[in-house]
């Protein structure tokens, strides 16, 4: 069994993370699994979206800890940082396709943080968000400490990370850690509806988004104005860009082909 299930429809790639008898907490096979199908969903044209979600009840409990307690197992945490977790993460920002956290459950430590690098978060209102590092004598990892701060604020971050409350999927859509809050019944479908829509959007377009927002990360203004010029220039150049001024002025529905 595949601890990374994938599939591809209507130019929509979804990876579910398959560990479900561990609440999907990441081993070694599964971090580099996941790195791998990233890459493939990076190259292959047929993909213009991306869901990353959990099967059974958890998105993902971060750091499978039998692992780190096994003298046989153990990779030691200079290598579970540096060859799996900072490698996801710069994966889903760096790829120039739009990915979507479809958080299913519970979202704990590592876990929770590579939801929150995801371009869109999505939670049903049964799910919770845990920093849980600081409650076995850890600091956040894959990339908490980046995002949650710019996501949420300094304060309540550090409360976060420092203290490891829950936070509920209504208060998490409330404080902007996540983009929206979607009925329990009817995930599934919602989750793919917005998938399509993006993978139907002028996805060369949403790529520079992407890049634009990661740069802006560290850019001065100055900087930034610089880039949007560049990304929009590029933008300007693109099928999709046509399509969108021809659709508009016949006032249509655009076609685009991410082109």
């Amino acid at each position: 069994m595949s601890s990374i299930q994938s599939k591809i429809e209507n130019n929509i790639a979804w990876l579910n993370l398959n560990r479900p008898e561990v609440f999907n907490s990441f081993n070694r096979e599964m971090a580099l699994k996941l790195q791998s199908v990233l890459d493939d969903c990076e190259s292959n044209p047929e993909v213009r979206a991306i869901v990353l979600t959990g099967n059974g009840k958890a998105f993902c409990a971060g750091q499978d800890l039998k692992e780190v307690t096994s003298p046989e197992l153990n990779p030691g945490f200079k290598k579970i940082l540096e060859e799996h977790y900072n490698p996801i993460i710069t994966r889903i920002r760096n790829i120039k396709k739009p990915v979507i956290g479809a958080v299913n459950g519970v979202a704990a430590g590592a876990g929770a943080n590579i939801a929150l690098a995801c371009d869109i978060v999505v939670a049903h209102e049964k799910v919770s968000f845990i920093q849980a590092f600081s409650l076995i004598g850890l600091i956040p990892d894959s990339a908490g400490t980046f995002f949650l701060p710019r996501l949420i604020g300094f304060q309540k971050a550090s409360a976060l990370a420092m203290l490891g409350d829950k936070v509920s999927a209504d208060e998490a859509e409330k404080i902007g850690m996540i983009y929206k809050v979607l009925p329990l019944e009817s995930f599934e479908e919602e989750v793919n509806k917005l998938a399509l829509k993006l993978a139907n959007m002028a996805t060369l377009a949403l790529g520079k988004i992407k890049e634009a927002f990661n740069q802006s990360l560290t850019n001065n203004l100055e900087d930034q104005l610089a880039l949007e010029s560049k990304l929009q220039i590029e933008a300007a150049q693109t099928e999709d860009y046509e399509e969108g001024v021809s659709a508009f002025v016949e006032k249509r529905k655009p076609t685009f082909k991410g082109k």
